[in-house]
C-alpha cells in the first residue's frame, strides 16, 4: 500500500519537532545539571528572547537572582560572570522551547493552506498543541518552586511532572508519525506481546520519574556505591519512615525503589524481546524490536557509572559525571520511544486511523 505524500511531509514535520523536543529535554538536563534552573527569576514570553545587551541589564538580573535562596545559601561566591553561565543555558532553554512552537506553528499553517492536514489528523495535532502549552505552564510552576527565600532548588515533584509530560508529549507525537508512515502490512497483530509492551512502557515512564526524583534531590551521591546502597540492600529507611516519605522524599529510599526498578526493566524488557525476535512477518518490526535489548543494557551500564563516579560532582560546572548523568537520560529517553514504536507497529490495523 502507498503512503501518501501528504502523510509523508506531516510525519517528517513531527519527527523533526520529536527531535528538537529530544534537544529540549537534554537542555533541560544541561540547566539542571549546571545548577541553571533558577537563574531567570521572571517568565517573560516575549522579551525572553534577547539576552541583555548591557552590564546595567545584566546587573539587574543579577541583583533579582541575589534575592532567592539559591544564591544566599549556595552561590553566594557567585560573580557576575559566574551568573552569566549559569543564565545562559537556562535562557537558552526557553528560546529553544520557543523555537519549537515556531517550528510547530509555521508549517501547521502551511499544511493548512496546502491541504496537507486531513480531517482525521486535526484532533491529534490540537492534543499535541494543548500538551505543549500545558507543558510550557508545568516548567513555570516548577521554577517558581525555587524562586523563594526557603528553597535553594526547584521541588523534586513538580520537576519530575514536568519531566515525565514531556516524555509523555514526545511519545504521543512519535505515535502519530509512526502510523501516518505505515502500511498496514507492517503491523504486527499479537495481542499478548501488544499488552506486554504496555505493561513495560507504563514501568518505565514510574522508572523516569524516580529518575527525575533523584536529580531533583541531587540523590547520587547520598549513595555512591553499588551493588550495596551504602553497605545494605534493604535500606533502614524503608522500614522506619511513612509510607508518603519512603516513596516520594527520602533519598535514600529512592535509591532503592529507582535500583529495583532498573533490575525489573531489564527482566521484563529480555523477557519481552526473547518472544518478539521470534516474529519475522514484518520487515518494520524486524529493525526496531531489537532496540530496547540494547538500549536497556546500556542504560544500565550508564546508571551503574552515574552512582560511582557521583562523589565527584562539579557545582556549577559541567564534569565527567555530569555527562555520565546526562547520557544516562538520554539512553533512557530512547529506550522509552523504542518500546513505543514497537507498540504502535503491534497495534491492531483498525485503530490505525491515522493512515488514509
Amino acid at each position: 500500500m502507498k503512503i501518501e505524500r501528504s502523510n509523508k511531509l506531516v510525519a517528517t514535520w513531527i519527527f523533526v519537532g520529536i527531535g528538537m523536543l529530544i534537544i529540549q529535554v537534554l537542555l533541560g538536563g544541561i540547566t539542571r545539571l549546571s545548577g541553571s534552573g533558577l537563574s531567570i527569576t521572571e517568565w517573560r514570553p516575549i522579551m525572553g528572547f534577547m539576552l541583555p545587551t548591557s552590564e546595567l541589564q545584566w546587573q539587574v538580573l543579577f541583583e533579582k537572582y541575589q534575592q532567592i535562596a539559591q544564591y544566599k545559601y549556595i552561590n553566594n561566591h557567585f560573580t557576575i560572570s559566574d551568573f552569566k553561565f549559569i543564565f545562559f543555558w537556562e535562557w537558552f532553554h526557553r528560546v529553544w522551547a520557543r523555537l519549537i512552537a515556531i517550528a510547530f506553528a509555521i508549517p501547521f499553517v502551511y499544511f493548512i493552506i496546502k491541504k496537507h492536514i486531513k480531517p482525521n489528523m486535526v484532533k491529534p495535532l490540537i492534543i499535541l498543541v494543548l500538551m505543549g502549552a500545558l507543558e510550557g505552564a508545568l516548567g513555570w510552576i516548577m521554577v517558581k518552586s525555587g524562586l523563594n527565600a526557603e528553597n535553594v532548588y526547584v521541588n523534586h515533584i513538580k520537576l519530575s511532572v514536568h519531566f515525565v509530560f514531556a516524555m509523555a508529549i514526545i511519545s504521543y507525537a512519535l505515535s502519530i508519525g509512526i502510523k501516518l508512515i505505515s502500511n498496514s502490512v507492517e503491523f504486527v497483530l499479537d495481542n499478548k506481546l501488544r499488552k506486554q509492551t504496555l505493561y513495560i512502557i507504563i514501568i518505565v515512564f514510574i522508572q523516569l520519574m524516580y529518575g527525575a526524583f533523584m536529580a531533583g534531590l541531587k540523590a547520587a551521591n547520598h549513595a555512591p556505591t553499588w551493588p550495596l546502597i551504602n553497605g545494605d540492600v534493604f535500606p533502614e529507611t524503608l522500614y522506619k519512615n511513612n509510607m508518603m516519605d519512603t516513596l516520594f522524599f527520602n533519598s535514600i529510599s529512592i535509591h532503592f525503589i529507582h535500583r529495583l526498578l532498573a533490575y525489573i526493566i531489564f527482566i521484563v524488557i529480555f523477557s519481552w524481546w526473547s518472544k518478539a525476535r521470534q516474529i519475522k512477518t514484518s520487515t518494520s518490526f524486524n529493525a526496531i524490536k531489537n532496540y530496547p535489548y540494547y538500549l536497556v543494557f546500556i542504560e544500565v551500564l550508564l546508571g551503574i557509572t552515574a552512582l560511582l563516579v557521583s562523589k565527584h560532582i562539579v557545582l556549577g560546572g559541567f564534569g565527567f559525571f555530569e555527562w555520565i548523568a546526562l547520557s544516562h537520560q538520554l539512553v533512557g529517553m530512547l529506550l522509552l520511544l523504542s518500546l513505543v514504536a514497537n507498540y504502535c507497529m503491534l497495534s491492531r490495523i483498525k485503530n490505525n486511523h491515522l493512515s488514509s
